[in-house]
């Protein structure tokens, strides 16, 4: 493991030293897994029409981008880099396809908005019913969207946010869950306040909102594994992953509001 190490610094010196195709392409192939990795892990959530490898397809023009801007220099783990940037491209990719139905959008946006006004008025995380009343549908019917745009999501924790007076900087959401482990990137001190703003918005879901996050984000469980722990369908376990991000992306809205105020 430890030659391993070795030989791959000793490739990032040579390639960042000469440029060389071949030694690109070899790096490429070291780091191939991890687009098959987040390819795996952004396509669960996606229609069936969405094939997975056109996903690695995209996420490996990320991985050929991240790997010819890294800067092995600047102590930052490759690894967290090209993750965000493979998933960038790949989301990018979807995006320009336009695939999501408007009225899904249409509708997330719809419950968006009434959990930050509910929010607003009562000074809580409100219930589904005060939700569902608030869109003037029933709880049925409110589920039933939640289903629905959770089998059209692809951002959900990876959506990418401008920091306020960033100057169009973006920080992902992903990123305010705290890595011990890894070295931050001297750049992410810019979204210092918007990462705290998420953090605490996170700290404040309703538990099994949390609970799922926590697992799928941190622990890195699928949505079925989930599903068993929590003694629940994973239908419902991706209900319950919408919402928390529908209520974060309220949330974060509303801080976005108050700073632009201030």
């Amino acid at each position: 493991m430890a030659d391993q190490a070795t030989d791959t610094r000793v490739l990032w010196q040579e390639f960042k030293r000469t440029n060389d195709r071949a030694l690109r392409d070899r790096l490429i192939l070291t780091y191939a897994p991890l687009v098959k990795y987040v390819a795996g892990r952004l396509g669960s959530g996606l229609p069936a029409h969405v094939e997975e490898g056109d996903l690695v397809s995209y996420g490996l023009l990320g991985l050929i981008g991240a790997i010819e801007r890294f800067d092995p220099n600047l102590g930052i783990k490759f690894e967290t880099y090209a993750i965000a940037r493979i998933k960038g491209s790949i989301i990018d990719e979807l995006r320009s396809m336009d695939w999501v139905p408007r009225s899904v959008r249409a509708r997330a946006r719809d419950i968006e908005r009434a959990i930050a006004d509910l929010e607003s008025r009562l000074t809580r995380a409100p219930t589904d019913e005060e939700i569902a009343a608030k869109l003037g549908i029933t709880e049925e019917e409110f589920q039933d969207s939640l289903l629905e745009i959770s089998r059209s999501s692809i951002a959900a924790l990876d959506e990418l946010w401008a920091s306020p007076g960033s100057g169009g900087d973006a920080v992902a959401l992903i990123d305010t869950i705290e890595d011990p482990t890894a070295a931050e990137p001297q750049s992410a001190m810019a979204h210092t306040e918007v990462r705290e703003a998420l953090g605490e918005a996170i700290s404040r879901l309703p538990e099994r909102e949390k609970l799922v996050v926590t697992l799928y984000y941190y622990e890195e469980l699928t949505l079925r594994e989930i599903g068993e722990v929590l003694g629940v369908t994973e239908s419902r376990v991706s209900q319950l992953h919408t919402k928390a991000i529908l209520r974060l992306k309220a949330r974060l809205s509303s801080w976005v509001h108050r700073d632009k105020q201030d």
